[in-house]
């Protein structure tokens, strides 16, 4: 499967007669292909996004168009329509960020302040817990979980974690939730889970381009303590950490896992 990770947009350049210039950047997941146009802000839409996807690609287009950027993923979703290209919302573009940032254009976005889960999703318990590096994939492959989201670049053998690095993680026992509570975090598509220490602290996931989610608060000391261990152990694994939903404590039945990183 092709990818090409793309970024349109403003970098404060402005054209000999005083005209914002946005900047269409396409590269491949190693760099070994670029493309840049530029063109006045007069003239930004779609089709003209269409046109450079085109000759970018000289006949070949990719399978799948990654995008981080909110204010250009409408234009770059409506280009890849026309051409039949699926577009891709993800903050894990790290090659074109890499571009971005040799070029000094900012790659950090704006996000909102962090929302409340909805009360009607929210399960009955949760934990810290952990899991060794060299257990991760395979107790969770094993099993018949009916969300499973392990991708390739976060798996523990491919950030080169030893097997006994300990992973940290969160579980939610969501009880008759669970399962609800699993498919809307799949929609919201997690990237991140963040201990965040304040009055009260808590976790924030970080979800979609943008979305954060306050999953829980607390203000028992010994929940701070193991939530400023998380934060340590997850600096000790390379980011990698995850989420687990299952209804109970069981460990029959599962309802959703994901392997999550540090935001790059």
């Amino acid at each position: 499967m092709v990818t090409w990770q793309a970024d349109f947009y403003h970098h404060r350049r402005q054209q000999a007669a005083g005209r914002v210039l946005w900047e269409l950047l396409i590269c491949d997941r190693n760099r070994s292909f670029q493309f840049e146009a530029s063109c006045p802000q007069s003239e930004v839409n779609s089709n003209w996004v269409a046109v450079q996807l085109q000759l970018a690609g000289g006949g070949n287009l990719p399978d799948v168009i990654q995008v981080f950027r909110p204010q250009c993923l409408g234009l770059i979703e409506q280009a890849g329509r026309s051409l039949g290209i699926n577009v891709e919302p993800t903050r894990r573009t790290f090659a074109l960020k890499q571009w971005l940032q040799e070029k000094q254009y900012p790659t950090v976005v704006d996000k909102p302040p962090p929302a409340p889960l909805p009360e009607n999703l929210w399960g009955e318990e949760w934990r810290f817990a952990t899991l060794s590096a060299g257990k991760v994939v395979e107790v969770f492959t094993e099993q018949p979980i009916p969300i499973l989201v392990m991708p390739e670049f976060l798996q523990p053998i491919n950030l080169g974690l030893a097997s006994m690095v300990s992973v940290p993680g969160v579980v939610i026992y969501g009880g008759r939730q669970s399962m609800r509570l699993a498919r809307w975090l799949q929609e919201a598509r997690p990237a991140a889970l963040n201990y965040v220490a304040g009055a009260p602290d808590g976790l924030v996931l970080e979800a979609g381009l943008v979305d954060r989610w306050i999953l829980v608060t607390f203000t028992d000391p010994e929940v701070v303590a193991a939530g400023r261990v998380y934060e340590q152990r997850k600096q000790e694994s390379r980011g990698l950490h995850f989420l687990l939903v299952q209804p109970d404590d069981s460990g029959m039945t599962f309802s959703g896992f994901w392997l999550l990183g540090a935001e790059d």
